[in-house]
């Protein structure tokens, strides 16, 4: 059996890269992406490699349009080529569209209902939809799959990326470190008018005593970031992999994405200061792994509460948790078989 896989996202790259390497021993497998930067370190971080067709169309709504349009042609004349006979995506539009459009079954993965055109520009093109058993299937039927078609599985995304790091780093420093992720500020989702830099300045103001590091996702605010904080915090300018970075993290603040979860599944104390509310988000918070705050006073005490306790019944907490978690992997063998 030929597969398409279409990779959009560093999450992805994460979570299909185990299901690409059991796939690939006995099918012929093409690997699409898009220009998108934390994806192209990623992926030759990973040794993974991808087809790059197209690029990300960017914040404002003509420009995501113009990329998809072009991307879905260009997918289009390389897919017809490679005549595959499954494609499997994480709700990509544009994989959705091409696969719809030449006949191909199409097999997706999503746990971002919220992602709203995403959803209505893939979820009525896809055949089989597989996702978390903690989302309800009528996030998902309302935009127009049979309830029939969603399967889920007992597992969120992080837990996969998680449970397929390899762990070989010991930590040498001592040092306290807290980690920071920028917001994903380019999707269509995310609330907008966020104040993220201001909260990193206050944390920094406030906690000189400990190790400040920031992750951001674009070049954009690598800039940005530069100029206003490069000599208060640490400001990681190269794309690296979550779950080893998160190796030498005592406590981290995100947004509420792929790597809240994954820091949250490791055990490490995690506050979110919400940029993109969604379910997933929501079940973590309800299994008190992560701690939603917004206020950057209240996140600074939060983070010093966090930093003068052992965090072993959060550790234990964590380490249940996951281990809770099955690999979807069967889940989607299961679906092809059954197709």
């Amino acid at each position: 059996m030929k597969i398409w896989f279409d990779i959009l996202t560093p999450k992805q790259i994460l979570f299909f890269d185990p299901m690409i390497k059991q796939l690939r021993k006995n099918n012929p497998i093409l690997c699409t992406t898009r220009n998108y930067r934390e994806v192209n370190e990623l992926s030759k971080l990973k040794k993974m490699k991808l087809t790059v067709v197209g690029k990300h169309g960017g914040t404002t709504k003509p420009g995501k349009l113009d990329a998809s349009l072009k991307r879905c042609i260009s997918l289009g004349a390389i897919i017809e080529r490679f005549k595959p006979d499954l494609t499997i995506s994480f709700c990509s539009p544009e994989a959705s569209r091409v696969a719809f459009g030449l006949g191909i079954r199409h097999v997706a993965f999503c746990d971002s209902p919220h992602a709203e055109a995403v959803m209505k520009l893939s979820i009525p093109f896809v055949d089989k939809l597989l996702i978390p058993w903690i989302i309800p299937k009528k996030e998902f039927t309302r935009y127009g799959i049979a309830q029939k078609d969603i399967i889920p599985y007992k597992a969120i995304d992080a837990a996969i990326i998680v449970k397929n790091a390899i762990r070989t780093k010991i930590r040498k420093d001592k040092e306290k470190t807290i980690l920071i992720r920028v917001e994903e500020e380019q999707a269509a989702y995310v609330q907008k008018n966020n104040h993220t830099i201001q909260m990193i300045q206050k944390i920094s103001n406030n906690l000189p005593q400990y190790k400040i590091s920031v992750l951001p996702r674009y070049r954009s605010q690598i800039v940005k970031l530069k100029k206003t904080l490069e000599n208060r915090v640490q400001i990681l300018n190269k794309t690296m992999i979550g779950s080893e970075l998160l190796q030498n993290v005592d406590v981290f603040v995100g947004s509420g994405g792929t790597m809240t979860a994954e820091s949250a599944l490791i055990g490490i104390p995690t506050i979110s200061y919400n940029a993109a509310p969604n379910l997933v988000q929501d079940y973590l918070v309800r299994k008190k792994l992560v701690v939603l705050e917004s206020n950057p006073d209240k996140i600074i005490l939060q983070i010093e509460k966090f930093l003068s306790s052992d965090n072993k019944s959060l550790q234990k907490n964590a380490q249940k948790t996951l281990a809770s978690m099955e690999d979807p992997y069967k889940k989607l063998i299961q679906t092809i078989r059954k197709q």
